[in-house]
């Protein structure tokens, strides 16, 4: 019996709350009946969501639907985060098809929480700048009552004692999913108003960061073009381009019409009219692995694959690497395992994403993301790279590369031919800054996040003055 978890509990406990009649031991886990214990023991009580639930509903894709590429922003499950929302990859709907899906309408202050798949259990709350967007069938909306904050239920929700509930209650193997009768029963403890007040301005400052990150990123980018004197530059949209067959064929390999659209020649033109180099001249280029499905495991060495970043940062990876692969691959693993000042470029799916890790990491990438590292940092910074990298002026260049696929695919040797414009180096300096600025404030946002979280953590662990304290204490230290 050494190492088996056994609980004793009464029928009508088992009963009570048990709205999809389980018995199973994994429903009756000790941590998920000790925190359930631990909430309802609150010392100012504790209710149901369904006390101040004025209205849930989800989402749905709508018949046929066609992505477009601007319009209604659809949420999926992907965009929806931890009191944040990542919209890099968001997709739109046609005013047709939001409404043939009105109901799930998003206003301000709904409260949305992830109920389908690997990422189930992520709560946000809608800001002004989403109201009237829509969500897919993955995902919940809830519209309180005055009586609770949507901030404090979007912090607890994601905090340890709301993704526990949300861990009790979830079924299915292949998809899992979280029913709406449990939802609306989740236990929430009866914490002051101003308590709950305080954990909005925490979030609304975070807010606040995450938009003058952004901003400052932006600057970063306009000041590129700006340098470059191609702020206002416009590619042509003729499709039509006369070229010998020396010119096509026998220079490039390549016959698909696409690939001549005038456009790309008009940019990798402009690049070349000034200072640029190819990329594998300004870094060294080395390949990861593709361990295969075999390899994967629940625990283990973090494995990141293309959707795990974007150029903003790293989310964490949905796979590892099992114990006995990397002890198998020991000298390999140790020397992939990416450093600091690594600019992570992906070669397939969302081809020509770049990411500079800021540290050295303790993962493993998957074979569809390269690892550049600049050869000669007087020449070149990594933070000007990384940006040039994901503008316009290389995106394009992918675009051209690796489209007609169904699934892109960007060759080693057409990204190592890749042109990079080369600028001044104290504007590429001054460009880097922001960058750093960018990631300072991003940082920021983000540790504001985690504080909200564990601040409602310690209120239920430890009374809510503690709690306060905590959070003074730490603000203080900022």
């Amino acid at each position: 019996m050494e190492g088996l978890e056994a609980v004793e509990i009464k029928l009508s406990e088992l009963r009570s709350e048990n709205w999809t009649f389980r018995f199973d031991s994994e429903y009756l886990k000790k941590i998920y009946l000790a925190n359930i214990k631990k909430i309802k023991s609150y010392s100012n009580g504790y209710f149901n969501l369904k006390k101040v639930i004025k209205h849930i509903s989800g989402g749905a894709t709508p018949l046929g639907a066609e992505y477009q590429k601007s319009g209604i922003p659809f949420l999926r499950v992907q965009n929806i985060m931890q009191n944040y929302f990542s919209l890099d990859d968001v997709v739109y709907l046609s005013d047709k098809q939001d409404k043939d899906i009105k109901r799930s309408k998003l206003k301000k202050k709904d409260v949305l929480l992830t109920i389908t798949g690997v990422s189930y259990g992520k709560s946000a709350v809608v800001p002004k700048s989403l109201e009237d967007a829509n969500i897919n069938q993955h995902s919940v909306k809830i519209t309180l009552s005055e009586e609770l904050n949507p901030y404090f239920l979007s912090t607890f929700l994601n905090s340890k004692q709301g993704k526990l509930q949300s861990d009790k209650n979830i079924v299915g193997v292949t998809r899992p999913a979280l029913d709406y009768e449990v939802i609306k029963n989740f236990n929430i403890p009866l914490i002051s108003k101003d308590f709950q007040e305080r954990i909005e301005k925490l979030i609304l400052s975070s807010e606040k960061e995450i938009l003058q990150s952004k901003q400052t990123y932006a600057q970063a980018e306009i000041l590129l073009l700006e340098t470059l004197g191609l702020k206002d530059f416009k590619p042509s949209r003729e499709k039509v381009n006369v070229k010998s067959f020396k010119d096509s064929f026998l220079s490039s390999g390549r016959l698909d019409a696409d690939y001549y659209q005038p456009k790309y020649e008009q940019v990798v033109n402009r690049i070349k009219a000034q200072n640029y180099s190819t990329l594998k001249e300004l870094v060294n280029i080395k390949k990861s692995i593709e361990p295969g499905s075999a390899a994967y495991s629940e625990k283990g060495l973090p494995f990141l694959r293309v959707a795990d970043y974007n150029k903003f940062g790293i989310t964490e990876p949905q796979k590892c690497l099992s114990d006995e692969f990397c002890k198998d691959n020991a000298d390999l693993i140790s020397e992939l395992k990416p450093k600091k000042e690594t600019i992570l470029f992906s070669k397939d799916g969302s081809v020509g994403t770049a990411y500079m890790l800021k540290v050295d990491e303790n993962i493993i990438t998957s074979g569809a993301v390269l690892h550049l590292t600049v050869k000669n940092k007087k020449q070149v910074l990594p933070e000007y790279l990384t940006l040039v990298l994901n503008s316009q002026l290389v995106q394009m260049q992918a675009e051209r590369d690796a489209g007609g696929s169904v699934i892109l695919h960007w060759r080693v040797s057409e990204i190592e031919n890749v042109v990079v414009p080369i600028i001044d180096f104290d504007k590429q300096q001054e460009i880097s800054d922001k960058i750093e600025e960018s990631f300072r404030l991003k940082k920021q946002s983000e540790q504001l996040l985690e504080l909200a979280k564990t601040t409602v953590e310690k209120a239920i662990e430890e009374g809510e003055e503690v709690a306060i304290e905590w959070i003074e204490m730490a603000l203080s230290k900022k």
